[in-house]
């Protein structure tokens, strides 16, 4: 599925798949883990990193030559996204991203129906923007017996299983009840938001991959398939957005 993927990309015009920035505070700069790139381009996209900025006018312009959007990981989202006061187990919040993420969200996922991936925080980011709640900390607030932060390197060692809910998008896409998971991550989803439903859960509970059923493409991952993107799963779901990506701009032309 994969290279067919690949190769049916490869005879039009790659999807441009948007991707969210990551920002160092120390530098006053944002990055980018080349396995988010790497796992787009492999599946058949055209990745590119947008900029960092509350400017609508910006956002509008620079997302709307995009066929998707990936929400990466990175700092905490803001508790008062989800009607929270910040504790002081939460980390670093970056108020710019959290801004600029709700926008293309809203504007572009939501009201102009793009698929969206998201990846750790962005996992966290979607269920909050759709009113659930996160765990500001998992060690402090959640009693789960796994150790869901992990202790990297290698990043794309298994740390515990998911279950996958049956008769959910991602077990028709991996094929498999229980599949091995890295994990990188001190917050989780809490109260799942009404419009999403679990795909995957960790032994413990915790929910670990979410779709939203309303619309044609909105998956989430708490785990790091950039870091394993040539593996099955990872790529399959890498695979699996970039072809609705492709699907969603093939509809819009027609």
């Amino acid at each position: 599925m994969i290279m067919e993927t690949v190769k049916n990309n490869r005879c039009g015009k790659r999807p441009v798949i948007g991707v969210i920035p990551l920002w160092d505070d120390a530098k006053d700069s944002i990055w980018m883990l080349p396995g988010y790139m790497r796992g787009l381009e492999d599946a058949g996209a055209a990745p590119v990193i947008l900029p960092l900025t509350v400017s609508t006018d910006v956002l509008t312009q620079a997302a709307g030559l995009c066929g998707g959007f990936l929400f990466t990981g990175g700092h905490d989202v803001n508790p008062a996204l989800y009607g929270e006061t910040k504790r002081d187990c939460c980390g670093e919040i970056c108020g710019a991203r959290d801004q600029m993420e709700a926008y293309i969200f809203r504007e572009f996922v939501l009201n102009r129906n793009k698929p969206a991936l998201g990846i750790c925080r962005g996992i966290q980011f979607i269920n909050a923007v759709l009113g659930g709640s996160l765990y500001q900390d998992l060690k402090a607030e959640f009693s789960g017996a796994i150790d869901h932060q992990g202790n990297g390197p290698p990043y794309d060692a298994p740390a515990h299983a998911v279950r996958v809910v049956s008769g959910s998008p991602l077990s028709g896409l991996v094929g498999k009840e229980r599949i091995d998971v890295n994990s990188f991550h001190h917050q989780g989803v809490n109260r799942i938001a009404a419009g999403l439903e679990a795909m995957a859960l960790a032994d413990d509970g915790l929910v670990e991959a979410v779709y939203m059923p309303s619309h044609p493409y909105v998956w989430a991952v708490q785990w790091h398939p950039e870091f394993c993107p040539n593996d099955e799963y990872s790529g399959k779901i890498f695979a699996s957005f970039v072809e609705n990506a492709q699907r969603a701009d093939e509809s819009q032309k027609n």
